[in-house]
């Protein structure tokens, strides 16, 4: 739809031509209109301008230049300059005064933008993304995190300690106790870099910021063993999704009791099970369905070919099946944790070109 502007140049155009001797119909297929639509712009009331006559409307119940004063004075006061309007309009009701309605109050206050940070609490702060972090190989990159367990007494909960290594997905160590210590964290991670022969500086440790991730002894002891600690941001539980994902797991399995465990050894008993299960016969969709415990020894690199010229075979037995290349069972080789955006564009870039 052309602009009014548009309009009048076109008709000013149109007439110029038909001044010159040129033909109106002609001139107008030039411009690739019809002749009646250049008419109707020529005589709509559009052409000329807004015929309207021009007027202004204010609410009767308007407030004046006075009273607008009197209510940026009084919310700015030294008693109501930390209130919201909803707390400032009671207050002055008790007091047997009346200065506007709320909504009127939100409305000069949110015109004078002064409903940004009214609160006498701390200002919100903003929390960067945690440094992006990736693994080309076991033992690089791990997450661990605690989650509750119930027990048979009302308000109290075990707790599971697990540690997951993102490359591989294996649980490379865990334990269950009754409270949440960083103590005991600490111990267990003593245990799992003595088993898996981590170096100093080679493994970085990612967890949220509960107390028992960022206490004084679980922080001396990643410092003694030269383990290079990674925090999430406060109460955002998508920065340590691999953590998160393994605990559904854990608890959405169809052997997870249906009844609180009735001791301690109950709950080690079937937590070790489950270790078992998802190490060494759990085939993990995100790492090419094979087992974590065969990735973490680098197995997988084997599987996966036997599995490419399987399929290879089977295309060249029949490759009237297959309309483009057959299935990607190449080994995932980079895994990241709070990947940059432009890094997941990148990954999903050579997904799809890989997939066509």
């Amino acid at each position: 739809m052309t602009s009014l502007t548009e309009r009048r140049q076109v008709v000013t155009l149109l007439t110029e031509a038909r001044l010159a001797g040129a033909r109106h119909e002609q001139a107008c297929a030039v411009l690739g209109l019809s002749a009646r639509t250049v008419q109707r712009w020529q005589t709509d009331a559009a052409a000329k301008g807004d015929q309207r006559p021009t007027r202004s409307f204010a609410p009767t119940n308007k407030l004046s230049e006075d009273e607008r004063s009197h209510l940026l004075a009084v919310a700015n006061s030294a008693e109501f300059g930390d209130l919201p309007p909803s707390q400032i309009v009671p207050r002055l009701a008790d007091r047997g005064e009346y200065v506007a309605s709320e909504s009127t109050f939100y409305r000069v206050l949110r015109a004078e933008n002064q409903l940004i940070h009214r609160r006498a609490d701390r200002a919100a702060q903003k929390r960067s993304k945690p440094r992006a972090l990736c693994a080309t190989g076991p033992n690089q990159l791990y997450s661990w995190d605690i989650t509750y367990l119930p027990t048979r007494i009302s308000g109290i909960f075990l707790y599971l300690y697990l540690f997951v290594d993102l490359f591989s997905r294996k649980i490379v160590g865990w334990q269950i106790y009754g409270e949440e210590s960083s103590v005991l964290a600490s111990e267990v991670m003593r245990d799992i870099c003595h088993r898996e022969g981590i170096l100093p500086n080679q493994l970085v440790l990612h967890s949220d910021n509960g107390g028992p991730m960022k206490g004084a002894t679980m922080l001396a002891t990643l410092q003694d063993l030269g383990v290079m600690p990674s925090f999430s941001r406060p109460a955002v539980s998508n920065d340590n999704p691999y953590s998160e994902s393994l605990f559904k797991t854990l608890k959405y399995r169809p052997a997870y009791p249906s009844q609180p465990f009735a001791s301690l050894l109950a709950a080690r008993t079937w937590v070790a099970e489950f270790v078992r299960w998802y190490n060494f016969d759990h085939c993990h969709s995100a790492i090419r369905f094979v087992t974590p415990a065969a990735r973490h020894a680098g197995l997988d690199v084997g599987i996966l070919s036997n599995r490419t010229a399987v399929y290879e075979a089977a295309k060249a037995r029949r490759p009237q099946r297959w309309s483009r290349n057959t299935r990607d069972w190449r080994p995932v080789e980079v895994v990241h944790l709070n990947p940059a955006q432009q890094v997941l564009k990148v990954a999903n870039y050579q997904e799809d070109k890989i997939a066509a």
